[in-house]
């Protein structure tokens, strides 16, 4: 089964370009979304978390996400090895996701990527763009998000120009219905390859 990397940079609108790819009726598999459960639900993660970040990383029995963003994105080190807990998991799941799908081909949606060599088991890369300006003004309708939070996550990924060049396609995700279009066609060119 063919494996198509979807990734852009955070305010792309990748989760919106996925949703339109599943409508389509494939599969698709959200990296961050399944990170997420990992980090409530693994005990190993947990106690890892906590000896990386210390006792603030849970509270109440919950992952403190506003400190753990806040650590991370002023310290790119804490990124680096937060990473190196979470990933090698999240990659064990989707192995064994991956088995139980029935669409043509699935949609692994991550927004690093490339920055975690991700790309590498993937047969196809589809990048999701947006002007700075348009992410932003999504981004500041986000909960704890402030201009400064924003710039900080975009300085922690590589630039759009860097994954375009490394991408089968590219979405210019700046009005939904021309979206729509795109992701309609790209679709049809993947299925034909199939």
């Amino acid at each position: 089964m063919k494996i198509v990397g979807l990734t852009g940079g955070i305010g792309s609108g990748k989760t919106t370009v996925a949703s339109m790819f599943q409508a389509l009726g494939i599969s698709i598999y959200i990296a961050d979304e399944e990170a997420k459960k990992l980090m409530a639900s693994s005990k190993v993660i947990k106690r890892k978390l906590i000896a990386l970040f210390g006792e603030k990383a849970y509270v109440n029995e919950q992952l403190n996400k506003p400190f753990i963003a806040d650590t991370i994105f002023k310290n790119s080190l804490f990124l680096e090895k937060m990473n190196a807990i979470i990933h090698p998991r999240v990659a064990s799941h989707f192995k064994k996701w991956l088995l139980k799908q029935k669409s043509p081909y699935v949609i692994k949606e991550a927004a690093i990527l490339f920055e975690n060599e991700g790309y590498k088991q993937c047969d196809l890369i589809i990048t999701v763009t947006a002007p700075k300006e348009l992410k932003i003004k999504r981004l500041l309708s986000r909960e704890h998000m402030t201009v400064e939070k924003i710039e900080a996550i975009m300085n922690n990924q590589w630039n759009d120009a860097k994954k375009m060049k490394l991408s089968d396609y590219v979405i210019i995700n700046a009005e939904l219905e021309n979206t729509r279009q795109q992701v309609a066609k790209i679709h049809q060119q993947i299925v034909d390859k199939l």
